[in-house]
């Protein structure tokens, strides 16, 4: 049997200034978006994850609270071209910064380069990993080389048949008014 762990609801602040690490192992049924994403396929599959607080000191003094978060997981996607099921690797590596306050995280968000959050003692970090996740996959998953023959073309094999046997409408009416009609 596989072993997971829960995602834990984390005290930012406190695993910058301790300059923690967290790591764990999380099975993807537990996140219901992804879980959507995949159609329910590999929801036995483990997603590993790791986050690490550090607060580098700055000009003023104080220290920035910053949180680094990596994660990779594997999921099975559908395949755009062939339809069949194609495994995607995801691999994420991100900082994020914190202030205090969510207005204050909204209007840094906008000006910052980097990824700036509201600091919380209890900071969603399920959440956070489903959110990068989901960000980082793919608009169309592919195959590099589809198992099985794709056709792409768009035909009904009956149609240039049916097509060349009906009767032009005005070459009828030609015909009327000619006085020959069949």
């Amino acid at each position: 049997m596989k072993t997971e762990s829960l995602v834990p609801r984390i005290d930012v602040k406190s695993l910058a200034q301790s300059a923690s690490v967290v790591t764990g192992r999380t099975v993807m049924s537990a996140y219901g978006r992804l879980m959507q994403e995949t159609q329910g396929l590999g929801g036995d599959r483990l997603m590993t994850w790791a986050v690490r607080g550090e607060m580098p000191a700055e000009a003023t003094g104080a220290g920035q609270i910053w949180m680094h978060l990596t994660a990779d997981v594997t999921l099975s996607l559908v395949c755009q071209r062939c339809l069949g099921p194609v495994d995607v690797t995801v691999s994420i590596d991100r900082s994020f910064r914190f202030v205090e306050t969510e207005a204050q995280a909204e209007l840094e968000d906008e000006t910052s380069e980097e990824d700036v959050l509201a600091l919380s003692s209890e900071f969603s970090l399920a959440d956070l990993l489903e959110d990068e996740v989901l960000m980082e996959l793919p608009a169309v998953p592919r195959h590099e080389e589809c198992p099985v023959a794709v056709t792409l073309e768009v035909s009904d094999p009956g149609f240039e048949l049916a097509s060349a046997e009906k009767v032009n409408p005005f070459a009828v009416l030609a015909k009327m008014q000619n006085g020959k009609a069949d």
